[in-house]
This record gives structure tokens, sequence and C-alpha cells, in this order.
């Protein structure tokens, strides 16, 4: 069971630290403001970082991970592309990664609350993307 639920956990960490990659990816060079743009490379960057941390926990379980859910990445693009052809502004982008930041806390305290038995470690890189996404969902307030 530990392992199981810690495996478990590790994967949705995986599909969440690809989800917020892609996300911040996918609006980044449409960032008129400097300090918007610099905030974002800053967390894609950290994102990055815990996606390598969280490879090399799942390689010594032999697992490959989760790429984000294929309905969730579409309509995440799908929402992100109307809304900035709709309204091209910094607001609309701070609008959708808040929104983006504030699923992936939610689920991830969900997870956690689900896989109470995972490892300690794996609990504390859900944990740490927590925290990334909280961060990122702050430093982007005045942008809203």
């Amino acid at each position: 069971m530990i392992e199981s639920d810690t495996i478990k956990l590790l994967r949705e960490c995986d599909a969440g630290t690809k989800m917020g990659i892609s996300s911040i990816s996918e609006v980044i060079d449409r960032v008129s403001s400097e300090d918007f743009k610099n905030i974002l490379i800053e967390s894609k960057a950290k994102h990055e970082e815990l996606e390598t941390e969280i490879q090399k926990e799942l390689v010594k379980f032999n697992d490959d991970g989760k790429d984000p859910a294929l309905m969730a990445k579409s309509m995440s693009w799908l929402k992100t592309n109307v809304m900035i052809g709709i309204n091209d502004s910094d607001k609309t982008i701070a609008d959708l990664l808040t929104d983006g930041c504030n699923m992936g806390v939610k689920s991830l305290n969900e997870y956690l609350n689900e896989y109470k038995a995972a490892e300690e470690f794996s609990k504390d890189i859900a944990k740490k993307l927590i925290n990334l996404e909280e961060r990122l969902a702050v430093d982007i307030r005045d942008y809203l």
C-alpha cells in the first residue's frame, strides 16, 4: 500500500508539473509586461527543477510517470486560446494562470488526502508543487 500510494502521488505530481510547464509555455510569449514575463520564466524553471526531481524518484520505482489527461490539456488549450483571442492582455493571461494554479492546488490537496499511505518524501514533493502554484498565483495578482 505504501509503495502504491507513493507511486500514485508521484504520478499526479508528474502530471501537475507537466501541466504547469505547458500552461506557462503556452502564454509566456504573449505577455507584454517584462516583470510578468520574468515571474513566469522563474516559475517555469522551478517547475522544471521539480519535474526533474519527480522523474528521478519515479525511476527508482521503474515507473514512467504520467502525462496530464488529454481532455484536461485540450480544454486548457482551448480555453486559453479563446480567452486570449477575445482579450489579448496580461490581465487575461493572469486570470487564466490563476485559475490553473487554483485547480492544481485543489487537485494536489485531494491527492494528498487520497494517498495517505504515501512515503513522506513524495508528500513533500506534492507540497513543494502546491507551494509553487500558490506562489505563482500570489506573484501575478498585480496583473489581474
